[in-house]
């Protein structure tokens, strides 16, 4: 070394000898000398017994007059002797060290818990008291005292601690169970549920008095304890208690302006809703009288008391009566009309008409009337904004159920006319459907599809419906016309019910046409994967030759022509080729994992062993980014048959050193087969020298790119 400098290495090559991290860890862990451990000794009778613990008390003793205000060493003496069951020595030491260091907070926490073990409850009562009345602005104590309380059930005597505690004015966490000193509001809360939890009832009511006595009736104070006055009231529903805890929501709520009581007013809606009386709703109504909610409340309380009189037998004056008010808080709640033409200002106001058609028709049955309440607020929607499909479903399966049907086409009728709507559609077809009136049902479902011809799932349903009824040529017409439609909206679900139907005629040819057809139009590789798959799985024979074995013979399960592997085959070909020519790597991998499985269950080796060669490899290919000119990496998919497109010499080259180190393989291994991630090149190189030689087998450019592997 020289000016201080590091030498420099002349040598850099490694090491003929290397040596992992993992070694250096193991090796250094082996080496390590084990740490000293003092041997066991076994007490055999009582006389070794007494030298054992003279000897350790002498041990303690001479440490504890070495370190005299070492803690540790005290508790380490004091904790032995009472685990020898020495507690009356074990007392001796704590007392002791509490002469050397009376303000010890871990001492003083250390004795109380060997009493605790030890089960002696009043000798640790008696040290926490010493301990606060040494220490009183230690919480840490005080905590440990209440807990002992209230372990043993002593509830006077945690209260008794708690207001000993309070005299000292601790901070906030002390303020659980009382507010003499710190009068926050949650302290009170938490003062009266401590009480209501222990099912000190009076004691509850006298902590929350005391609270509102403290804060008084000036209007910042009330603010303040809002929670006070909520707790207070939620108290006494609880205790079912609901005209005391309506006094005190209006005592709060009378003294604080309504911008300041938000969550006060809130909870007290929120209490009328539940516990309320008409005035209280009239109040709310008074200040808005578009709160929807609200008039739903009030509805349903009239409602109640309708049904209450009802059950009990009420005479008839006052079931009219009953029923007066209920219709007459419906017809006041209707008459506020929404603002505006937004049918979200609606959707909450509609319903009310509807609970209003629906009281007439099943409380009063007084069906006059529940179907003028449904004219007219079909009247009022304003139809040519929007409408609500609810309403008029409604009323036509109101005028279904007064066998009125020629009044309820009229009205799913004049509603299409109006405002058509798919929600209406749908519901006049199922109406027509469960009334067997299958010509209605066509005709509203040629309407239907001239409202909305993309709509895929309505040529799905009108083709089942004739599929149901047995007229497979009509259904298959439906079908055709639906495909034929340019804007389509989720086309491949009808295309699938098309191929399905197909399927479930038993017409394979049909289906196959279909295959070709949407394979034109789209060429996806989900398409060209269902598509091999059809022609490999089996389908059920033409329904005609069903028909005529059930009429001669009944039979539970349906015979199955089984399917053409050979074709499936040839489809997975036909896709991959396909999808090489547009250029998509990742859906030719995709397909050719389907193709694999399908070699797995339905060819041989030799067929799995061609699909696997044609898998393509992950290589990093470098390219220059055209916006910034740079040189960039990428991951990308190679296949066989496509470097052997673009680059025929390097692909020979690749050819032939797979070929020699395999030929090393076998010469090392005694013949065995070897295999590597050029076994794709080297099976489609060994396809083209075939093809070259006269072998004509290959029956497409898949094939020939990726033929077996063999010489």
């Amino acid at each position: 070394m020289q000016d201080g400098r590091a030498p420099r290495i002349k040598n850099r090559a490694p090491a003929a000898v290397q040596i992992t991290a993992e070694q250096l860890l193991r090796e250094a862990q082996e080496r390590q000398e084990s740490a000293f451990r003092a041997p066991k000794q076994r007490v055999e009778d009582f006389e070794e017994l007494h030298e054992y613990r003279g000897r350790k008390r002498k041990e303690f003793e001479e440490r504890i007059r070495r370190t005299r205000g070492s803690i540790k060493e005290w508790l380490q003496y004091a904790n032995w002797e009472a685990s020898q069951n020495e507690f009356a020595r074990s007392r001796s030491v704590f007392e002791r060290a509490l002469d050397v260091d009376p303000r010890s907070v871990q001492l003083w926490l250390s004795y109380t818990e060997m009493e605790l073990k030890s089960r002696n409850v009043q000798h640790a009562r008696n040290l926490f008291d010493r301990a606060v009345t040494l220490l009183p602005r230690v919480d840490q104590l005080w905590y440990k005292y209440v807990y002992l309380e209230e372990l043993l059930q002593n509830v006077p005597g945690a209260r008794q601690v708690f207001e000993r505690w309070m005299q000292w004015e601790p901070d906030d966490k002390a303020g659980k169970l009382t507010s003499t000193v710190r009068p926050e509001p949650r302290v009170w809360v938490k003062w009266g549920k401590f009480e209501e939890e222990r099912g000190r009832v009076d004691k509850a009511r006298e902590v929350f008095q005391t609270a509102l006595e403290f804060y008084g009736d000036d209007e910042e104070q009330v603010e303040k304890a809002q929670a006070v006055f909520s707790s207070f009231a939620k108290m006494e529903t609880r205790l079912k208690e609901y005209e005391r805890a309506r006094v005190i929501y209006k005592f709060a709520l009378s003294r604080i302006p309504r911008s300041k009581s938000a969550t006060l007013y809130a909870a007290y809606s929120k209490f009328e809703k539940q516990h309320g009386t008409r005035t209280t709703l009239e109040k709310e109504l008074e200040h808005d009288g578009q709160n929807y909610d609200v008039w739903f409340d009030y509805a349903r309380l009239e409602e109640d008391a309708y049904r209450d009189v009802k059950e009990e037998g009420g005479t008839q004056d006052e079931l009219d009566a009953a029923t007066g008010r209920v219709r007459e808080i419906y017809e006041r709640a209707v008459a506020q009309v929404p603002p505006g033409g937004e049918k979200r200002h609606w959707r909450r106001y509609i319903f009310l008409w509807l609970n209003y058609a629906l009281f007439e028709e099943i409380e009063t049955r007084d069906y006059a009337r529940a179907r003028q309440i449904y004219q007219t607020a079909t009247k009022l929607v304003p139809h040519k904004q929007f409408t609500f499909a609810k309403l008029w479903l409604l009323f036509a399966k109101f005028e279904v159920r007064r066998l009125e049907l020629n009044a309820a086409r009229k009205i799913l009728g004049t509603a299409i006319g109006m405002c058509p709507k798919e929600k209406l559609f749908k519901g006049y077809i199922e109406l027509e459907i469960e009334l067997r009136e299958f010509d209605r049902a066509r005709t509203l479902y040629e309407k239907y599809l001239e409202f909305d011809p993309a709509n895929s799932p309505a040529w799905i349903k009108f083709a089942e419906l004739e599929a149901q009824l047995q007229d497979f040529v009509r259904a298959r017409a439906i079908f055709e016309l639906g495909v034929s439609q340019s804007p389509l909206s989720m086309p491949e679900l009808l295309w699938k019910a098309y191929i399905d139907f197909e399927i479930e005629e038993g017409d394979r040819e049909a289906a196959r046409a279909l295959y070709e057809r949407l394979i034109a139009l789209s060429g996806h590789v989900k398409v060209w994967i269902a598509y091999a798959m059809f022609e490999a799985e089996p389908i059920p024979v033409p329904r005609a030759e069903r028909e005529e074995e059930e009429e001669e013979e009944e039979e539970e399960e349906t015979k199955m022509v089984p399917g053409d592997p050979d074709l499936a085959r040839r489809v997975f070909e036909r896709g991959y080729k396909d999808l090489k020519s547009k250029g998509l790597k990742s859906e030719r991998v995709a397909l050719l994992e389907v193709w694999k499985t399908f070699e797995e269950t339905h060819g041989t080796q030799d067929d799995v062993k061609k699909v696997e060669d044609m898998m393509p490899i992950v290589s990093k290919r470098r390219h220059v980014d055209k916006e910034t000119g740079q040189t960039v990496e990428d991951w990308d998919l190679v296949f066989a048959d496509d470097e052997r497109d673009a680059n025929p010499t390097s692909f020979k080259f690749l050819q032939m050193a797979h070929a020699w180190k395999q030929a090393q393989a076998q010469n090392g291994r005694g013949g065995g087969s070897g295999s590597s991630i050029l076994a794709g090149f080297n099976a489609a190189s060994a396809s083209v020298q075939t093809k070259k030689d006269g072998d004509g087998d290959a029956t497409s450019d898949v094939a020939s790119s990726h033929g077996d592997e063999s010489d």
